[in-house]
């Protein structure tokens, strides 16, 4: 059998797991052949052998020069198995909207139910179609298990994100936002709260240190109200409306609002995206405004203005206004 090469990201457990599955599936399987199906060395399987062994799933060796591993009386597994990737997958699935990620698992539920029950389902995911969410990312399940780990334990990691080097931080809660992941964390590059999104996490490394998270943490607020605050481009926005009007027009992630008296409001923060911020989020709002801060974010204001001043210009010749 041809050998297949194992998923880059599988870690050791992870494979020890799967090893775990082919031998349910494959009684007797040598060595040779379970390296082949992990594309792993047959000195590597001897060690999955050995985590299965520790963990108490008596794997027994079958003699002879044919001889391989097979499960041993005692042994028992759930009629549905998961590996680690679906396991994690359903867990993704059920907080982030990630159907795709379930795909492999569901068809071994699929495959457990009664009969008729069973077909129904499988009609079910055969004949229904969601449509793209487009806030929906992709993080790794294994960097995201990595980090859910490091936050139950509360150890101090070395985060490697996007193309930065890699940063220390106290990892303090995953949050799951409109579809797309996000770790709430101290930053100790920054000396400040930071917000990443896990699918920009590269690599996850402990420390061996470990933190103290602050006291009555609520992790949902905690991220809104950073979202907004140290990104590269900051904005100040003057409104000609009360705060209370104005509120629910703008999004937390566009920064902290403050009145000014009765009949006006300011809005200060900052954002990568000045474009988005323009385009996006102000235009949406109902209310006279003025950019006080922020020469990026007023240059993307000043765009979209002539834009739309230039489609409501006459048509040469027919005294039309264009849309």
């Amino acid at each position: 059998m041809p050998a297949r090469p194992a998923a880059p990201d599988l870690t050791p457990l992870a494979r020890a797991l799967r090893t775990l599955d082919l031998l349910w599936e494959r009684p007797g399987a040598g060595a040779g052949e379970l390296a082949g199906r992990l594309g792993v060395t047959e000195r590597a399987v001897r060690r999955y052998v050995g985590m299965l062994r520790e963990a108490g799933v008596p794997v027994e060796s079958v003699p002879g020069p044919g001889g391989g591993y097979r499960l041993g009386r005692g042994a028992r597994l759930a009629p549905v198995r998961f590996t680690q990737e679906e396991a994690l997958g359903l867990v993704m699935a059920v907080l982030g909207g990630r159907p795709e990620l379930v795909a492999t698992a569901l068809g071994k539920v699929v495959r457990a139910l009664p009969p008729e029950v069973g077909r129904q389902a499988a009609l079910l995911g055969a004949h229904a179609a969601a449509a793209p969410d487009p806030y929906v990312t992709r993080p790794d399940p294994v960097l995201t298990a990595e980090l859910a780990a490091a936050v139950a334990a509360r150890h101090r990691v070395r985060l490697g994100y996007r193309e930065d080097e890699e940063s220390e931080i106290d990892p303090w809660a995953l949050v799951v936002r409109h579809g797309r992941w996000y770790l709430l964390a101290h930053s100790h590059r920054a000396a400040a709260v930071r917000t990443y999104r896990v699918d920009r996490v590269r690599t996850v490394r402990g420390t061996g240190r470990r933190f103290t998270p602050p006291s009555g943490l609520d992790p949902v607020t905690a991220l809104e109200e950073h979202l907004g605050h140290g990104w590269e481009f900051a904005t100040r926005v003057v409104f000609d409306a009360p705060l209370g009007e104005v509120a629910p027009w703008l999004r937390p992630h566009m920064g902290a609002l403050e009145a000014l008296g009765e009949s006006s409001c300011v809005l200060v923060g900052s954002t990568r995206n000045p474009g988005a911020y323009a385009r996006e989020w102000l235009a949406r709002v109902p209310f006279g405004f003025r950019v006080e801060g922020g020469a990026e974010l007023r240059a993307e204001i000043a765009a979209l203005a002539a834009r739309f001043a230039h489609a409501a210009e006459a048509t040469p010749g027919t005294g039309e206004v264009t849309a």
